[in-house]
């Protein structure tokens, strides 16, 4: 596993711990640093703060492009991905959309259900289907 797939897979642990605790998304990432157990790098805090900064945003995309699926029903785990991902896809100029979709899919497949990769894909795949009209 790459250092970046690691750091995605941390900023899904900081992002998942923070909804399960009941905070702020990314609530625990200063705990998180702090502890540095184990290690937060800078591409973790920049995709936590990342998501953070445009959750609404996002969360906006991914309801209105999720087919029979609102977000509350999703599994917090998929809901979460699908977070890194779009925030990926849309504002991070670094990374190219193939792997920030991929890399999702990769998540969903090592961490959720059997159906979740499909789901990732399909609706990581509709949002950079739409990314030039989106305006972000």
């Amino acid at each position: 596993m790459s250092a970046r797939s690691k750091a995605r897979k941390r900023a899904l642990d900081v992002l998942f711990e923070s909804e399960v605790r009941g905070l702020p998304v990314g609530g625990t990432l200063p705990d998180r640093i702090e502890d540095n157990d184990p290690p937060v790098n800078e591409f973790t805090v920049a995709l936590v703060e990342g998501v953070a900064k445009h959750i609404g945003a996002i969360d906006d995309l991914l309801s209105a492009h999720s087919v029979g699926w609102t977000l509350d029903r999703m599994p917090a785990v998929d809901r979460n991905i699908l977070r890194i991902g779009a925030y990926e896809l849309l504002y991070d100029d670094q990374v190219p959309d193939v792997v920030a979709v991929s890399e999702a899919v990769a998540l969903a497949r090592d961490l959720s259900t059997d159906e979740s990769p499909a789901f990732v894909n399909g609706l990581l795949a509709r949002l950079l289907q739409l990314k030039p009209t989106l305006g972000v």
